[in-house]
C-alpha cells in the first residue's frame, strides 16, 4: 500500500493522525478478510527539504496504527528504485553504482581473457541495464549526482584514473551517463515537443 499527503508544517501533526487512520482501516479491512498487516514491514518517511524536515518534532513524525507506532525511515523501496526524504535520488545512485561495481568487478576477472568487443557486449549487458531501468527518474539530476555511474567505460577500454573517457565513449558510440539519462526526455510522448 502507498499513500501520499501533502501539508504545510503546521498541518504536520494533522496530517500524521489521517494516515494513521487510513493505514488502521486498512489493518482492518485486512483483518475482515482474514489477513494480516505487518506492521514490523510496513515504512513511513517524511519528504522534504532538509530545512523542513529538521523543523519537525521526533514527535509529529511518528504515526499511530492501532496500538503499534511506525518511525520514519530515511529512504524507501518501491520497484526496486530507492527514494530518500529530500528526493535528490542520491541513495538510489548509489545502490545502482553498487550493483554496477558488483557486475564490473566480476567482468574485471575476465577482462585479460575477453576483447574489447566481448566485454563491451558485456558491459552492455550486465551494467547498462542497471542504467536503463527506471532511469526517467534520473532525468535532469545534477552530473555531480550522477557521477558515481562512469566507472564501465575505464573496464571496457582499459583505462587508468586519471585518463579522461570522452574519446573512449565516442569510439565505442556510447553515450555519457548525463545524456542516456536524458535521452528519456526528449523521445518521450508525453513531452509538449513530440510531433507525432
Amino acid at each position: 500500500m502507498q499513500g501520499t499527503k501533502h501539508a504545510k508544517l503546521p498541518q504536520v501533526s494533522e496530517v500524521a493522525a489521517e494516515l494513521g487512520s487510513c493505514v488502521s482501516e486498512v489493518n482492518g479491512w485486512c483483518a475482515s478478510k482474514r489477513l494480516q498487516l505487518n506492521t514490523t514491514k510496513t515504512e513511513v518517511m517524511w519528504y522534504g527539504s532538509a530545512t523542513n524536515l529538521g523543523k519537525l518534532s521526533a514527535s509529529d513524525k511518528l504515526i499511530k496504527i492501532g496500538t503499534d507506532i511506525l518511525q520514519p525511515t530515511g529512504q524507501v523501496r518501491d520497484l526496486w528504485v530507492y527514494f530518500d526524504s529530500e528526493l535528490n535520488m542520491k541513495a538510489h545512485v548509489r545502490r545502482v553504482a553498487g550493483a554496477c561495481y558488483y557486475q564490473l568487478r566480476r567482468l574485471r576477472a575476465l577482462r585479460g581473457l575477453l576483447g574489447q568487443d566481448v566485454t563491451a557486449h558485456l558491459v552492455s549487458a550486465f551494467v547498462l541495464s542497471w542504467l536503463d531501468y527506471c532511469n526517467a527518474i534520473l532525468t535532469g539530476l545534477p552530473g555531480s549526482t550522477l557521477a558515481p555511474l562512469h566507472p564501465f567505460t575505464r573496464l571496457v577500454c582499459d583505462l587508468k584514473p586519471r585518463d579522461h573517457i570522452s574519446e573512449s565513449i565516442r569510439a565505442l558510440h556510447w553515450l555519457p551517463i548525463k545524456q542516456i539519462v536524458d535521452r528519456l526526455q526528449t523521445v518521450s510522448p508525453c513531452s509538449p515537443d513530440h510531433q507525432w
